[in-house]
């Protein structure tokens, strides 16, 4: 191979490794584009199963209304890793398991299949308070991520 051929490969693997790169990147959505930072809810109820997902795990949970019946929705955290290291596994959201809910919910406001909302923290069973959202651009700066200062 001449020393051009090398250097045109490595410009040429360089440019794919930029554009793949990219794509990750506008796959990964900021708060702001699905989220309402003016819309906070309260969510009240039991898990319902937990997807273990990136770039976001989802909580689904039956949050009680106040007229004795329930609705589905469906709770973006964080990473499951970041999950993880905030104390949130799959110990602590085991299906039927009571947590409540701060966040807020998605712009679209459709409910289908469920209502959506971003999850700001949970409070599990034994009262403990564990942050849960995926901050960023767009996110409110409400004291919930520890590591905004």
């Amino acid at each position: 191979m001449t020393k051009k051929t090398v250097i045109v490969a490595t410009a040429v693997a360089a440019a794919l490794g930029a554009v793949a790169a990219g794509g990750a990147a506008w796959a990964h959505h900021a708060f702001a584009a699905e989220f309402d930072g003016k819309a906070p809810v309260l969510l009240r109820g039991k898990v319902t199963r937990v997807e273990w997902i990136n770039p976001h795990a989802w909580v689904h949970i039956a949050a009680n209304n106040p007229d004795g019946t329930t609705t589905a929705w469906m709770v973006e955290g964080g990473t499951p890793n970041t999950l993880l290291r905030a104390g949130i596994d799959r110990n602590s959201l085991r299906p039927g398991t009571e947590i409540i809910v701060r966040g807020y919910q998605s712009k679209d406001k459709l409910c289908r299949p469920a209502c959506k909302a971003n999850g700001r923290d949970v409070t599990l069973p034994d009262g403990k308070k564990l942050f849960m959202g995926s901050s960023g651009t767009g996110a409110p700066k409400d004291g919930s991520d520890p590591t905004d200062r």
